[in-house]
């Protein structure tokens, strides 16, 4: 059985996700959930399963501020205890475990570990998101079929974008000065491409520049919470903050070999410019849809349900990064588990 590090807050999705009357179910560390609203619009997530037979409440109707049964009809409060049972009396069985839910940065938390150790305070700082209009953000979701440390290592790794993405993001990493390290529970790893010809996807912002200086950073966090930054600036030009854009790459497990992929891109220049938000979105849709996803799922079927290490992959200088995430990621979790003895 793969291990996850319980005490943390996950995606669950973004708050959109889950209108008033509406319901969501996921299933986070191969836990099925459901999320729905009590009547004043605070969250509420409940096991997705109904202590009777174990149907899914997801497929049931949200009422009132409880969700019922699609199957026989029982009913359960945002607490998790039995508010209604048409076929006779409530008894104390008739409970679901429910999870500390959070809304921040438009997103959806959920911590499935000891409630009492659940903090807001230790949510992924994404304020970037609160700062962006709403029309400047691209957010999306795309489930893939590969464990959610090869979709870390994706982005850890750039490098794959000359490679994996020619035609749009590709032809400058490889070459690029990069450095990676550690600072307090983050992994960052950052590259700089400078006077490079710059990629197809950066030339839009460029006024017609032929030459460019580009900085890409990514901030990793466990479990999977991955921040890009990039700002590309016509080569010699001083980079400031307006020209940075940051996006939320988030791998959230739902089980060994299917992850949960949110993003959610955000900028600092042309916010109302509704075109150029098209043209990300058809970038991202082919980066993201049409060739990373594909290539991962078919490593991940490569790799099958081996362990990663037990393979025994020949790292290269361009895994540094990656490879520092996921053994701060293993020992966060042995330590979990040593505590929980």
């Amino acid at each position: 059985m793969t291990d996850y590090l319980m005490n943390a807050w996950y995606q669950a999705g973004f708050t959109e996700e889950v209108p008033a009357g509406g319901k969501l179910g996921r299933i986070i560390c191969e836990i099925p959930l459901v999320f729905f609203r009590r009547p004043g619009g605070q969250l509420t997530a409940l096991v997705d399963r109904c202590a009777h037979r174990f149907a899914p409440l997801s497929a049931g109707r949200v009422d009132g501020g409880a969700i019922f049964c699609g199957y026989h009809g029982l009913g359960f409060g945002a607490e998790g205890t039995c508010v209604h049972n048409p076929h006779g009396p409530i008894v104390s069985a008739l409970r679901l475990r429910s999870f500390p839910v959070v809304e921040r940065h438009a997103i959806i938390w959920v911590w499935l570990g000891d409630p009492d150790r659940a903090e807001p305070a230790l949510i992924p700082d994404l304020s970037y998101i609160d700062e962006t209009p709403p029309q400047a953000r691209i957010a999306g979701y795309m489930p893939t079929a590969a464990n959610y440390q090869l979709l870390s290592d994706n982005i850890l790794d750039l490098s794959h974008a000359d490679y994996l993405h020619p035609d749009t993001l590709g032809g400058i990493n490889t070459t690029a000065k990069s450095t990676n390290r550690r600072e307090g529970d983050t992994i960052v790893v950052d590259w700089l491409a400078e006077n490079c010809e710059p990629p197809p996807a950066f030339r839009v912002t460029l006024n017609g520049a032929q030459r460019a200086d580009i900085w890409t950073e990514v901030v990793w966090q466990a479990p999977a919470v991955l921040t890009l930054g990039v700002a590309a600036v016509p080569a010699g030009q001083p980079r400031t903050a307006q020209d940075e854009s940051y996006t939320l790459h988030n791998m959230v497990p739902e089980t060994a070999t299917t992850t949960h992929y949110f993003y959610c891109s955000t900028r600092r220049f042309r916010v109302d410019d509704e075109g150029f938000s098209q043209f990300l979105r058809g970038a991202f849709a082919q980066a993201f849809t049409q060739e990373d996803k594909p290539m991962l799922e078919k490593q991940q079927a490569r790799i099958g349900t081996a362990d990663f290490w037990s393979l025994e992959p020949v790292l290269l200088k361009i895994d540094a990064a990656s490879t520092r995430a996921r053994r701060l990621l293993g020992q966060r979790i042995a330590d979990e588990k040593t505590e929980s003895r």
